[in-house]
């Protein structure tokens, strides 16, 4: 059952690339190569920065495949089966996420590489603009404090924690070599790749030989200061190369997770769907709507256009790489969590309940079950899995921080990036400190468990937002027939969003921090789609008033 899920999965994919991706890049948006891309013509050597395609589809497949497709299939799957989570992740990657996330970019690369809240405010209203700005601020700021979280676990898990600690710095230090021998030597992509690649591979091994093992507390600390640091360097000395080397780990967990699905023949032991799915789960709530947050970034994330619009658009070389980067890149990260749902699958009932709170461990046995198919000792295979994992989430993690300095800046004007980036850090360096306790268990939950529902409700918002707004701009441009194709993913993201914050409120209430998150979203979120309803009435009566005339 597992293989034909992952080839049913694959082939999907790969016929929705050729066909609905070509109608979003001809028909919908009309790439043309002769258009230049703002990394040429607003070329600064630091955020501004061509790059090439398989370079920069690696740098943001890293910097989207976080946590978000991994954790959220996980936990999905282990409370409400298999079959509900598959079928989002597989309709909603190619109808609803790859859409945003396509749309996001190309919008960037039409008006100067400029953010979506900078859109949101040219395109529906002033005051909407500042309100996604703040509302994208906080989303990041999730994103920093639960993916510095899951970070540190793959940083202690037991038995293999220290090594993958030992690998990830040693591909860090690679990264910035690799970047000084591309960027300022001129040294062939190929040959370094082909040899920085096996490096890379090389230090899974060489971490379990080596290990650091420090104290949870510890690598928090550390981790923030890392994000701090590659906030402010300049995109071609460590988030570009790094970014492109850590694909390469990502590629080889969803090879080596595929192909040990599919001549492995490991029986799936996760029902279809779990007694009572439609109904309340303990851990995370009803189906409907939380399995639609939950699964943050598996099928569509608000995350992806910030990235998109944030980093991207100022590194993309040609207007058409924006199917191979954003469509594709979607697409691949559909792949990946369909992979997260089959180390959900093998795992015994027992062995779900002892790893419930870690889906770092989860993943990571998972893939070494798979690889290890393969020949590979299962240890390796596990720390191999839980390094492709702490590389998804330092990329997205180190991302998200400069991209809530940039937000920071356009929100408050502050330009110097050292400044911008500790005014960012202090509030996940607050979250990551505090204890949570389920209010229906009592019992104290790690800071992604406790967090994750309201990041992914916060993402999917941020996805429902950008939708709205590009669909503004198709409605006034003269491709605007297309305005449905980001429209109607916009309305249904909005209304099942919105329903799954209001069931977080119901859960957690006013007497905590989530519960307050929650309340102030669906505030700021409601005010911006009146804003944007606005704006779309006003357009047809400019329409009808000069047809009258």
């Amino acid at each position: 059952m597992l293989a034909w899920l992952f080839i049913i999965a694959a082939v999907i994919f790969t016929i929705a690339y050729f066909t609905y991706g070509n109608f979003l890049s001809r028909r919908v948006y009309g790439l043309d190569d002769k258009n230049p891309t703002p990394a040429h013509t607003m070329e600064d050597g630091v955020d501004y920065v061509p790059a090439p395609a398989p370079v920069l589809l690696g740098h943001h497949f890293s910097s989207i495949a976080g946590a978000g497709p991994i954790v959220g299939p996980i936990a999905a799957t282990m409370a409400w089966g298999w079959l509900p989570a598959y079928l989002w992740i597989v309709v909603g990657s190619i109808f609803i996420g790859g859409v945003h996330d396509m749309s996001a970019l190309v919008a960037s690369i039409r008006h100067q590489a400029r953010s979506i809240a900078e859109l949101g405010t040219e395109y529906i209203t002033s005051r909407a603009g500042f309100i996604f700005r703040l509302f994208i601020w906080l989303a990041l700021v999730y994103v920093v404090a639960v993916f510095i979280n899951v970070a540190q676990i793959t940083f202690n898990a037991k038995g293999v924690g220290g090594g993958v600690a030992m690998s990830a710095l040693i591909y860090i230090i690679l990264a910035l070599i690799f970047g000084v021998l591309l960027y300022r030597m001129k040294q062939s992509l190929g040959v370094i790749t082909t040899v920085f690649v096996i490096l890379v591979y090389f230090s899974v091994w060489f971490g379990q030989k080596v290990p650091i093992n420090l104290s949870p507390v510890a690598w928090d600390w550390i981790l923030l200061a890392y994000v701090f640091i590659a906030s402010v360097t300049p995109v071609w000395i460590l988030l570009q190369p790094r970014d492109y080397l850590s694909s390469f780990l990502l590629y080889g967990a969803v090879l080596g997770g595929g192909l040990g699905i599919l001549i492995g023949g490991i029986a799936g032991k996760i029902p279809m769907q779990t007694p009572g799915y439609l109904g309340y789960h303990s851990s995370l709530g009803p189906m409907v709507p939380l399995l639609f947050v939950v699964i943050a970034c598996g099928s569509i994330s608000g995350f992806h256009s910030l990235v998109g619009s944030g980093t991207t658009s100022k590194q993309l070389n040609k207007e058409t790489d924006a199917q191979k980067v954003g469509y594709a890149a979607m697409l691949l990260e559909g792949m990946v969590a369909v992979i997260a749902m089959g180390t959900v699958a093998i795992l015994t009932k027992s062995g779900r309940a002892a790893l419930s709170n870690n889906a770092a461990a989860i993943y990571g046995h998972g893939i070494g079950t798979f690889v290890h198919l393969f020949g590979i000792p299962l240890g390796l295979g596990s720390a191999f899995g839980m390094l492709a994992l702490s590389s998804f989430v330092l990329t997205s993690t180190d991302t998200a921080t400069r991209l809530s300095r940039y937000v920071l800046t356009e929100f408050t004007g502050i330009k110097n990036r050292y400044l911008a980036t500790a005014i960012t850090l202090i509030l996940p360096a607050i979250l990551v400190f505090i204890k949570y306790t389920d209010p229906k268990s009592g019992k104290v939950l790690p800071v992604w468990k406790a967090m994750w529902p309201v990041f992914g409700a916060t993402n999917q918002l941020i996805a429902a937002l950008v939708l709205f707004v590009v669909m503004v701009w198709l409605m006034k441009t003269n491709r605007k027939k297309y305005w449905a194709v980001p429209g109607i993913p916009a309305i249904f993201m909005a209304i099942i969003t919105i329903w799954a914050l209001f069931s977080l409120i119901a859960k957690w209430g006013l007497g905590s921090i989530i519960g307050w998150a929650a309340l102030v979203e669906v505030i700021l979120a409601i005010w911006i789609f009146i804003e944007g309803i606005i704006s779309v009435v006003n357009i047809y009566k400019s329409e009808g008033a000069a047809n009258k005339a």
